[in-house]
């Protein structure tokens, strides 16, 4: 299981327009094998996740170290994670979070959750973070060497660092 890609996983998620059925269909792209088990409820219950899952990225953006390990203590009470030993390769025995039977929003709450409470442990509960770049409110997880990351993507860097070069420019002639 490969903790880091599903905590990155689950930034995508949040920055995710889940908007209906469909868009949980785009969003799982990669994964054909979940596109046809997707339901109405698995959208309106990612949503709900994602707006609590936020506040950890948001009280990490700021520094809150205690606020991130709460808020993910408080989502790993409410959505219990079933981990299993995956055997349909066992030359390449793995880990899922989330029995058969679960739905596609548990499956996807389990991987963001033990990506997210794993990298917090390994890294630290500061890595997790809101996109500097006004107006974008997307987050990110920041896995840099030197955690100096700031902005969700490089289209939001450049354009925060373009602005910012305009603003001097302004300044000096002014």
């Amino acid at each position: 299981m490969d903790f880091v890609r599903y905590a990155e996983s689950s930034a995508a998620l949040l920055n995710a327009s889940l908007t209906d059925r469909d868009s949980l269909v785009d969003f799982l792209a990669g994964r054909a094998w979940l596109q046809g088990q997707v339901t109405d409820r698995d959208v309106v219950v990612l949503r709900r996740f994602g707006k609590d899952l936020r506040r950890a990225f948001e009280a990490s953006s700021r520094e809150d170290a205690q606020g991130v390990v709460d808020v993910l203590n408080e989502l790993l009470e409410r959505h219990p994670i079933t981990p299993r030993i995956a055997d349909h390769n066992p030359a390449r025995l793995h880990i899922h979070v989330a029995n058969k039977a679960a739905s596609v929003a548990e499956l996807l709450i389990g991987e963001s959750l033990l990506g997210l409470a794993n990298l917090v442990c390994d890294l630290g509960p500061t890595r997790l973070g809101v996109c500097a770049a006004s107006p974008c409110a997307n987050v990110y997880v920041d896995t840099s060497p030197n955690q100096s990351r700031r902005y969700c993507s490089e289209r939001c860097s450049s354009r925060a660092n373009v602005a910012a070069f305009r603003a001097r420019q302004k300044a000096a002639a002014g």
